[in-house]
């Protein structure tokens, strides 16, 4: 489970990732990024900018598109939120971004390592890990 610090929930933080984002495209899972320091334009008049700045929020969606199964869809956001947990753990992904991964169908033929892989995989295109 992600720490609540970290969950992307509120409606103009998902607003923003997807108006002005910038995609980087894998295999089987794509990841949207919104780069807070670089957009301070774009911050709630009511956050404080020196902390919205510093903050990491990551959301995951595996659409109906992926499977009719919510069963597998579960499976899937779990195995994904687990590879974030550990890099988390470690301290590995830098702080400042919005992150959305979203799936594609593809996605569940596949099991944890190809998983884990590929999202180390974008977020070191994205230049996101240390």
């Amino acid at each position: 489970m992600l720490p609540t610090e970290n969950r992307l929930t509120k409606v103009r933080d998902f607003t923003l990732v997807m108006t002005h984002g910038t995609w980087l495209n894998g295999q089987n899972i794509t990841l949207k990024v919104f780069d807070l320091v670089k957009n301070k334009s774009y911050f709630p008049k009511k956050e404080n900018p020196e902390t919205f700045a510093q903050q990491l929020k990551i959301a995951f969606t595996v659409g109906l598109k992926v499977s009719k199964s919510a069963v597998v869809r579960n499976r899937v956001k779990r195995q994904m939120r687990e590879v974030i947990r550990l890099l988390l753990k470690e301290k590995r992904i830098l702080s400042g971004y919005l992150l959305l991964f979203v799936t594609r169908p593809t996605v569940i033929n596949k099991e944890y390592p190809a998983i884990a892989e590929e999202i180390t995989d974008l977020l070191k295109r994205a230049k996101l890990l240390t």
